[in-house]
């Protein structure tokens, strides 16, 4: 097999695409709140639509939110090639989270084009809408919705300010009475790919600048809310008191240290958000709501681990005369990476000389959504200090660049159904 050096992407105008999208929605000096259906997420849509039809794609915004950039294929009667990933950000996020997965695909697609290649199937390159879930407490949004996988009442879901999933798909410019028509048929999408930083710290230790993701594991999202009654703080004696707030701490407490017990599984769990009603300060707490973020590449460890945390909640209930009640707002099993795709990254990889260790992905991504539906693959890049969800989020534009061009040959070789390498010319090497 011949061993090639020679970067067939257009680095430069990538890291370029990058900066300047990060500018849309930017808080502090490298920061990013770019929240689904907002008008900063339109600004961006529109900028990452323009340089989508400058490429030579046909666009589209979808009924879900979704921007859709298409390329046509030599057949159009065999299964679509989709890559993408999405723009939307955490309230207090970072630049390249998502973002790198949109514009490497797009750098990907645009070099096929200037190479004068036509692949075989169509290919679209996808911003998913409201992958995050930040705003709505339930993310893949968009990449649920063309996969026929939403659920009753998402469109009822509430931000902080009282706005419905509904009306701001509306303000977008978006219909949910189309949703049905915009739903892609059983078999029409063959494949999946996604590049994105790995928001963990392995690929660095590791001193990897790339790496290939053999799975995601599988999340499991609930909305606690926990009852009690209010009183005035300098009255009600403590014995006496129904206090929601100190009854969930012990929750939150013991559901920590049960997720800690054993520090060899891969098992994480979070408690991200809390609202307290009245929120006053000499009011007792009489209601709190607190999310929980529960993953694991086992399901049947997760499971025990659930089952523990009802038991908890029944516990503290009791001791402290409260009531509860939950929601499920996520729960997908882990769903492994297709072993015929990562062959080829492998192979895309090697043919430049590099090796990619392999990594399951913590995070939950589109890939996530997409695997029950068609075959996947994803491409991690290197995270400094594995940080994200946060404005200090970074990775190199080098690492990045190394990513996008492993994606790009994958895709070159994808298109022409066969696991070959690509040959430059010398002049190129």
């Amino acid at each position: 097999m011949q061993t090639t050096t020679g970067k067939l992407i257009n680095q430069l105008r990538l890291n370029e695409r990058i900066e300047q999208l990060s500018q849309i929605g930017r808080i502090a000096e490298t920061g990013i709140c770019r929240l689904a259906l907002t008008p900063e997420d339109m600004d961006g849509i529109i900028q990452v639509r323009l340089w989508m039809e400058n490429a030579g794609l046909t666009t589209r915004l979808d009924p879900f939110g979704n921007l859709i950039g298409r390329l046509e294929g030599a057949d159009q009667a065999l299964p679509i090639l989709m890559i993408g990933s999405h723009i939307d950000s955490q309230p207090y996020g970072g630049r390249y989270d998502g973002a790198i997965g949109v514009l490497g695909a797009l750098e990907a697609v645009q070099c096929l084009i200037e190479s004068g290649i036509q692949p075989r199937m169509p290919i679209e390159v996808i911003a998913f809408c409201d992958e995050e879930g930040s705003r709505f407490n339930k993310g893949l949004f968009g990449s649920r919705g063309i996969t026929g996988q939403l659920e009753e009442g998402e469109l009822d879901r509430q931000d902080k300010n009282g706005v419905t999933r509904r009306e701001a798909l509306e303000a977008f410019g978006c219909s949910p009475s189309d949703f049905e028509e915009a739903i892609y048929p059983p078999g029409s999408i063959g494949s999946y790919l996604e590049l994105h930083i790995e928001q963990g710290p392995v690929l660095e230790a590791l001193n990897a600048p790339v790496g290939l993701v053999t799975g995601i594991s599988g999340p499991l999202w609930l909305t606690v809310t926990m009852k009690g009654m209010a009183g005035h703080a300098g009255s009600v004696p403590m014995g006496m008191r129904h206090d929601a707030l100190v009854g969930s701490a012990k929750v939150i407490a013991a559901f920590d240290d049960m997720v800690r017990e054993d520090p060899e599984a891969p098992t994480v769990g979070t408690v991200g958000s809390l609202r307290v009603f009245p929120d006053s300060r000499n009011i007792i707490p009489e209601e709190v709501s607190f999310t929980v973020d529960l993953r694991d590449m086992e399901m049947e460890r997760r499971n025990r681990l659930e089952a523990r945390l009802m038991n908890i909640l029944d516990d503290v209930s009791f001791r402290y005369g409260l009531t509860y009640s939950l929601t499920e707002d996520t729960n997908s099993e882990p769903r492994y990476c297709a072993e015929p795709i990562m062959s080829v990254i492998r192979s895309s990889a090697e043919e430049i000389g590099v090796t990619l260790p392999e990594l399951m992905s913590g995070p939950f991504h589109d890939a996530l959504a997409l695997s029950l539906v068609c075959d996947y693959g994803m491409i991690f890049v290197r995270s400094k200090d594995g940080i994200s969800h946060h404005p200090s989020e970074y990775s190199s534009p080098e690492d990045i660049g190394l990513g996008t061009e492993v994606l790009y040959r994958t895709i070159r070789r994808m298109c022409s159904g066969m696991n070959q390498p690509i040959i430059l010319p010398e002049e190129a090497l």
